[in-house]
């Protein structure tokens, strides 16, 4: 395991456990070996650049930087929208950023099959879009998160979750909207 230091716009720094390049490819296969990922960069947008590091020099991806304006995902194989604070989440977080012009593109690449990953304020983004079903509401009392928390992975038929080791993962959050959701048939068809 190598640390790799983080800067984000709301963290000063932050030390966050990667594994190798080395290990980190060979886990995942050879799948991985030829994707090329596109970083969407909206306005207020604060981890892009940490998605582009990590994704290009710890993992050693072809990374394309997209901006929100654009209408060419540049023949990428999976979209990232990255954290942040898109439009300053004025409205709703994500509300605006579903409609930025990239955003057309990325419906379109989800709608054939296309890989699609969204971290923290760019998983509201696929909300908003309709691309992930369900709504992220204000946290308990109002209050903002910022802490570690534990995830583990329920399955490992997904590209994403295919190599990540049966054990619990410890990252970091923040958000003001973390409660995910949705009607009971909506969350009895996700698990």
């Amino acid at each position: 395991m190598e640390t790799v230091r983080l800067i984000t716009g709301q963290r000063p720094t932050r030390t966050t456990v990667l594994p190798s390049r080395s290990n980190f490819v060979r886990s995942i296969g050879p799948y991985l070996e030829r994707m090329k990922f596109g970083v969407v960069t909206f306005p207020g947008s604060n981890c892009d650049e940490d998605m582009i590091y990590v994704l290009g020099t710890i993992m050693g991806q072809r990374v394309e930087k997209l901006w929100h304006k654009d209408h060419d995902l540049k023949a990428v194989d999976m979209v990232v929208l990255p954290g942040g604070f898109s439009f300053g989440d004025y409205l709703r977080s994500g509300a605006i950023a579903r409609f930025s012009p990239i955003m057309q593109e990325v419906v379109a690449h989800a709608g054939k099959g296309g890989l699609v990953f969204g971290v923290c304020n760019g998983f509201q983004v696929l909300c908003e879009a309709g691309l992930v079903p369900g709504a992220l509401l204000h946290n308990e009392g109002q209050k903002f998160v910022a802490r570690n928390t534990f995830i583990r992975p329920v399955t490992r038929k997904t590209t994403l979750t295919s190599a990540v080791p049966d054990k619990a993962l410890k990252i970091p959050i923040a958000h003001g909207e973390g409660r995910f959701h949705a009607d009971a048939a909506t969350l009895k068809a996700l698990k």
